[in-house]
């Protein structure tokens, strides 16, 4: 299975490379984690944001892989502590589909993002910077990964 993190934004600061990459690296290659980055639309003082969203949506759908599984992550999604992620991974890897999480861009997720989804995932109730959440999500991804494989680095 890989894991593919679809996200609207371009050009990251090192930092948010440097933490993807370090903890995408630690995950073995059945459950590889792979960047998809989708251009920002431009905007503008007076844009026409839910044009953009459209947009946005479409290039984020579009970056699916064919019959993978669409995973939105969205504030109005369930949230699972870390334990869940890890059932969820396994029941991921079982299906024997590739996984696509769904970012969007700074207003959030476009609703055709949402509606295509099989799962809705809320990382936090909490508002993260789309460039954080890029790390956060490797990061907890790795953790998850970490229970499945009775690895040392979850100790709680």
């Amino acid at each position: 299975m890989r894991i593919h993190l679809i996200a609207v934004g371009t050009r990251m600061p090192a930092w948010v490379q440097a933490g993807f990459d370090e903890y995408a690296g630690r995950l073995p290659p059945e459950y590889a984690l792979v960047l998809h980055e989708i251009p920002a639309e431009k905007r503008g003082k007076n844009a026409d944001t839910r044009r953009i969203q459209e947009r946005e949506a479409q290039k984020l759908l579009d970056a699916v892989p064919k019959g993978a599984r669409v995973i939105a992550l969205d504030v109005k999604g369930r949230g699972w502590g870390t334990e869940q992620l890890s059932e969820q991974m396994q029941q991921w890897a079982l299906d024997g589909r590739d996984v696509a999480l769904l970012v969007g861009g700074p207003e959030g997720l476009p609703d055709a993002c949402r509606a295509a989804a099989d799962q809705l995932w809320s990382l936090s109730p909490l508002t993260f910077p789309h460039p954080l959440v890029r790390v956060i999500l490797a990061e907890q991804l790795y953790r998850a990964w970490s229970i499945l494989a009775n690895h040392p680095y979850h100790r709680a």
